[in-house]
């Protein structure tokens, strides 16, 4: 399901594109979400914490801010919070989006246009599968709002895979 991006979701998004400049400058890749509830409370944030020697393959951002949300918040408030992200969330993410139940996810760069930043880099292969085809085959509706702010968001991935 589509819907148009707001003011807010803008000022959201820009967060999570500075959280993912963050996450760099940590030596960490790219990347960077956070969960806003309907009072415009931010649940969690997360930056990526993918990554061998002190990560594992499944820290992406949107996922460790899922799982941290579904642990202190209940299924009635996550099925009304947006998740805020600095790219199109992987396959692996929209699906932890679809089980935790959240209702709306907004991201900056497309899965595509990553793609065109990383090349074949093998520390970040794309897997070219859209959050809306996984969201598409189950059975809640998740809005989503996206891309947005692309060259904003491309910016803190300039030169990180060479």
């Amino acid at each position: 399901m589509e819907a148009a991006a707001t003011d807010r979701d803008l000022q959201y998004l820009r967060h999570a594109i500075a959280l993912s400049a963050a996450a760099k400058a940590r030596g960490k890749h790219p990347f960077a979400a956070l969960i806003v509830d309907a009072r415009d409370e931010v649940l969690t944030e997360a930056g990526n914490a993918f990554g061998w020697p002190d990560g594992d393959a499944t820290g992406h951002a949107e996922l460790l801010a899922v799982r941290e949300a579904s642990r202190r918040f209940p299924p009635e408030r996550l099925a009304q919070a947006t998740l805020y992200s600095s790219a199109e969330p992987c396959a692996m993410c929209a699906g932890a989006v679809y089980w935790a139940g959240l209702g709306r996810v907004v991201y900056a760069l497309s899965e595509a246009r990553l793609l065109t930043l990383t090349g074949d880099h093998p520390a970040n292969p794309t897997l070219a599968l859209p959050c809306r085809e996984v969201f598409a085959r189950g059975q809640r509706v998740i809005v989503v709002v996206g891309p947005l702010l692309e060259a904003e968001a491309a910016a803190p991935r300039l030169g990180f895979w060479g």
